[in-house]
């Protein structure tokens, strides 16, 4: 687990002003946790022995620690394919073929992931999306947009209401102008995270819109803006990250969705069929 998804995990048992030391390192994460103590006690308004408190709590044995495990996982968070790969290379060949290292981490990927995903955030992540006065928009980057299409596909079978946000300026823009309190977007945001999903964060929080991440374990920064934040493993057979616990984690969210609604749902699955068979499609 990445220090900023153990944060999340431990905020419930933390005081009040462990709480702001907390909201202070996650809203400028990880840079607000790299400098001095002191540095960080003024940015949370608190103490000094409060931010060693908050850190004891977390498990780490002082500053300096604490320090170390943000440095090791911003080198994490930059690794590429490319630098995945120069790895590999150096630390000499992986176990014979793809199929037995698939076997032997993609399991344990998605087990670790459904494991350590925190109950109140699924719950907190279905509750919105349950909540038919919201309108979803779900948007990701270059290859986590596919699992935002996959989500949306899902939302509209069971609820209505929801969209891809379209990558042409026009279309895009068009969305995004009346965004307000009634909007939640669905971002997928992963390692090497991408500044226009930042951007669009920032921007539609600051109007009142609501904001569900899913992201890895060491998460984007648009986690300090999001409502609730959903990581997942990214282990992988190959150079590449894997999104196979995420498309788990995805499916996951949408059958505790179909629980929730109950007959709503089976409704809306039953108007859905009615109106294929009408105007035609698969």
């Amino acid at each position: 687990m990445g220090v900023a998804a153990l944060i999340r995990q431990r905020l419930g048992e933390c005081s009040p002003a462990e709480r702001r030391v907390a909201r202070a390192l996650l809203a400028s994460y990880p840079a607000a946790g790299l400098g001095t103590v002191a540095s960080l006690a003024e940015r949370a308004e608190v103490s000094a022995p409060t931010v060693l408190r908050f850190l004891s709590r977390l498990g780490f044995g002082g500053y300096p620690e604490f320090q170390r495990a943000l440095r090791d996982e911003l080198a994490e968070r930059e690794t590429s394919p490319l630098t995945a790969y120069r790895a590999a290379e150096r630390t000499g060949a992986p176990p014979a073929g793809a199929l037995p290292r698939a076997a032997a981490t993609l399991p344990d990927a998605v087990a670790g992931t459904l494991a350590e995903l925190p109950q109140g955030e699924l719950d907190a992540a279905v509750r919105l999306f349950a909540d038919q006065q919201l309108r979803v928009t779900a948007a990701g980057g270059r290859f986590s947009g596919l699992l935002a299409h996959y989500l949306v596909l899902h939302l509209m079978q069971v609820r209505g209401g929801s969209r891809v946000l379209p990558s042409t300026p026009v279309e895009r823009t068009d969305m995004l102008v009346d965004v307000g309190r009634r909007d939640l977007f669905a971002l997928f945001d992963f390692r090497r995270y991408e500044e226009p999903t930042l951007a669009l964060a920032r921007e539609v929080t600051a109007r009142g819109a609501r904001v569900v991440l899913f992201t890895d374990r060491w998460l984007s920064p648009v986690a300090g803006l999001a409502e609730v934040v959903l990581p997942s493993r990214v282990e992988s057979p190959s150079p590449y990250d894997s999104f196979v616990p995420t498309l788990a984690l995805v499916e996951t969210l949408v059958a505790a969705l179909i629980d929730r609604l109950g007959p709503a749902a089976g409704k809306r699955l039953k108007a859905m069929e009615q109106a294929q068979q009408t105007y035609g499609g698969s």
